[in-house]
């Protein structure tokens, strides 16, 4: 996070990413993620990955069976309470390099990779595209400042349906702090319309443990409201009502078939990267399954 240009963040932990699951000694566990599969006799040598074969010598193929790419959109929430951060940068920042980083690593996959940033509306739109400069136009779209103040997922989310057709892949990057009916009939307009979804739900430490020592006086992001409060007495309350809709809202992804994970915004972007790379393999074998079952 201390890299000021986005996008040399984001290539350097894709680039550290790759090089980790090449020295990892549990590779065989690893390759299932990495749309990587054993050569086989008749395989194409252009596709043999060299460099892993030297580290570990065992020869992979570089790609799946099924050469199916991805259509990926990347919704990224950037509105007024993304940007509280009490760890030397914002949740907004980490959202930012948290999308950077996908979409960097699905544009090394061939992937086509879209994105909708909003706030209390929709602000910046580009099309799933996988074209030379396009990787730029979306950093260049990340890197714009939200000028929202409130939160509403709604038109946002029913704006990305009516704009999206073809089935894909839905990455909703937020910290979801808003109204729980709110969200469950957002999120149930993505899977209504037959799209994966992954939330990357985006929470600052401090929002989770509330460790403030000494009375302060707390503004409200989003509407400007201001509360003196001392933390020794607010604490059991906040933890209470946080804890309840954050259960809430794992009961509502559940049921909605929606993979959530709950992201701290000191969280180790490689790890939130693997959880993604897992979803996709997962979405590979399901793909496979009904093809098999057809």
């Amino acid at each position: 996070m201390s890299i000021r240009n986005l996008e040399l963040r984001a290539r350097t932990v894709v680039e550290g990413f790759w090089h980790g699951l090449h020295r990892s000694p549990y590779h065989g566990f690893s390759v299932e993620f990495t749309e990587y599969r054993p050569y086989t006799p008749g395989d194409d040598p252009r596709y043999l990955d060299w460099k892993l074969a030297g580290r570990t010598d065992r020869y992979y193929i570089k790609k799946f069976e099924d050469e199916t790419n991805l259509r990926c959109h990347l919704l990224v929430d950037l509105s007024r309470s993304m940007s509280f951060g009490s760890v030397g940068y914002s949740k907004a920042d980490y959202a930012r390099t948290l999308a950077a980083t996908l979409g960097w690593f699905l544009a090394q996959q061939g992937d086509a990779t879209g994105l909708l940033t909003f706030d209390g509306a929709m602000r910046e739109y580009l099309p799933a595209r996988h074209r030379p400069g396009h990787l730029r136009q979306l950093m260049l779209a990340l890197e714009k400042p939200a000028e929202g103040r409130n939160t509403d997922l709604t038109a946002p989310l029913r704006r990305i349906v009516e704009l999206v057709r073809k089935r894909g892949m839905i990455v909703l990057i937020s910290d979801l702090l808003a109204p729980i009916d709110d969200l469950a009939n957002s999120l149930g307009l993505l899977t209504a319309s037959g799209h994966e979804v992954i939330i990357f739900q985006v929470l600052d430490p401090a929002e989770l443990n509330f460790d403030f020592q000494t009375a302060a006086r707390f503004e409200d992001l989003e509407t400007g409201r201001d509360v003196f409060l001392e933390p020794a007495l607010a604490r059991a309350n906040y933890v209470r009502r946080f804890s309840a809709h954050l259960e809430a809202l794992r009961e509502t992804c559940q049921g909605l078939g929606i993979m959530q994970v709950q992201v701290p915004s000191t969280h180790p972007l490689e790890t939130v990267l693997f959880d993604f790379l897992k979803a996709r393999a997962d979405r590979g074998k399901v793909i496979r399954r009904r093809a098999a079952m057809a």
